[in-house]
């Protein structure tokens, strides 16, 4: 579903992803993993079109990648703090509304879809509340359904669970293999935490030195990954 392709990014002179070549597949978790300075999030950045590629191609189920088929859980989850859980979620649906429609409010159409979205991540119960008074996990929670309500093919999470407890990061984890697996979305996620990517990661991928050195199963040994980055460093 999500082709990164001889992908080459730099900062100015600084050379920071090397010809990488990752995919993940329909209804696959991938877990990219690497120490700081890795390359980790310029490569799901390169893939949301965040940072310009110097070489090589993104695509989509074959296709030049299109700015709606990717949604982006970042790891500051920029809810609107003092506006309902539901408006929260309609905002995914922003970018295929009409300005004035957007202006005049969601239309209900969008706001049914959006509660389909809330109980898919278990807060419908909250829609009407607001999302600032929801915990760190149940925020990152509302996120996630405001990218389903985008309507990606594939999910793009940048260190989703960093600020997070560890029972709020197994179920985001969790929700996010789920709809991967049962909604045939195509998910990357970038981590911090192997043991978190063993759990619930169907591939794994390491980073070092903006390149590729580990592709596979998610519960091989990645601490020589680790190790080798911080004795470079």
């Amino acid at each position: 579903m999500l082709a990164l392709t001889d992908i080459t990014v730099r900062y100015g002179e600084r050379p920071v992803l090397h010809g990488v070549d990752v995919t993940v597949a329909r209804g696959e978790l991938l877990a990219v993993l690497g120490a700081n300075g890795s390359g980790k999030s310029t490569l799901l950045r390169a893939a949301a079109g965040l940072v310009p590629v110097e070489e090589g191609r993104v695509t989509v189920d074959g296709r030049p990648r299109d700015r709606l088929d990717l949604a982006v859980v970042f790891q500051r989850i920029h809810l609107v703090r003092r506006r309902t859980v539901l408006d929260n979620a309609c905002a995914g649906a922003l970018g295929r509304l009409p300005l004035r429609s957007s202006l005049l409010g969601f239309p209900r159409e969008v706001r049914e879809e959006a509660m389909a979205c809330l109980d898919r991540v278990g807060l419908a119960d909250r829609a009407h509340d607001r999302a600032g008074s929801l915990s760190g996990g149940q925020q990152q929670r509302v996120a996630v359904a405001r990218a389903l309500c985008q309507r990606p093919r594939v999910v793009l999470a940048d260190e989703p669970v960093s600020a997070l407890d560890p029972a709020a990061s197994e179920q985001v984890l969790a929700l996010l293999a789920e709809l991967a697996h049962l909604e045939g979305l195509a998910v990357l996620a970038v981590l911090h935490q192997p043991a978190l990517a063993a759990r619930h990661a169907d591939r794994v991928v390491g980073l070092r030195d903006g390149r590729v050195v580990l592709d596979g199963a998610p519960d091989q040994p990645v601490d020589s990954l680790y190790q080798v980055l911080e004795a470079v460093s």
